[in-house]
C-alpha cells in the first residue's frame, strides 16, 4: 500500500508521518518516533502493556491503527513527567514498588492515569475494574492497587498546583 501523510499530536508535539495508514500506533511510536517506553506485549490488545492515551482515553496501541488517530492527541509514558518531576501515578508506582520485571509498568501507569482522570477517589473494587485488561505476569497486583490509591491521594494536589 502506498503511504499517506498522517498528522496528529504526540506528547504535546505535532507529528506528521507518511506511511501505511494500517500500521499500528505502537509501530509508529516505537519505530518511527523512537518512543520505546510503550511496550509490545501480546500484539492483539489483550495484555495492556502497550496502553497510551488517545484524546484522554486509554487505547491499546498494538491494535489501534494509525488511521484512527489522525488529528488526535496521543500521550505515551514519555509524555507524563514534567521535566524531572514524575507524574503522581509514576511516583506512586515507584514509591510502592508496583513493578517487578517492569514490562507491564508503562501500560499499567497509563491505564491508572486514565482511571484517575475519570474517578479521583476510586474504591479498590473500582481500581480492579478500571485496571482490568492490564496483565502483570509477575503478579504485583496488590502493589499496583496500593500505587493507584496513593496516586489518587496525590493527584488533586498536583492538579491544583498546575492551576
Amino acid at each position: 500500500m502506498q503511504g499517506v501523510e498522517a498528522k496528529f499530536t504526540v506528547n504535546g508535539k505535532p507529528v506528521s508521518v507518511t506511511t501505511d495508514p494500517n500500521r499500528s500506533v505502537l509501530e509508529i511510536l516505537r519505530e518511527d518516533l523512537q518512543l520505546t517506553g510503550t511496550k509490545y506485549g501480546c500484539g492483539e490488545g489483550a495484555c495492556g502493556a502497550c496502553t497510551v492515551l488517545v484524546d484522554g482515553k486509554p487505547k491499546f496501541s498494538c491494535s489501534t491503527l494509525l488511521s484512527e488517530v489522525v488529528g488526535k492527541k496521543i500521550v505515551s509514558i514519555e509524555g507524563l513527567a514534567s521535566g524531572e518531576t514524575l507524574h503522581p501515578v509514576q511516583q506512586a508506582f515507584l514509591d510502592e514498588g508496583a513493578y517487578q520485571c517492569g514490562y507491564c509498568t508503562a501500560g499499567m501507569i497509563m491505564g491508572a492515569v486514565a482511571l484517575l482522570e475519570k474517578n479521583r477517589k476510586p474504591s479498590d473494587e473500582q481500581i480492579a475494574r478500571g485496571m482490568n485488561g492490564h496483565i502483570c505476569r509477575c503478579g504485583t497486583y496488590s502493589k499496583i492497587v496500593a500505587a493507584v490509591r496513593k496516586a489518587a491521594e496525590a493527584m488533586p494536589q498536583a492538579t491544583e498546583a498546575k492551576s
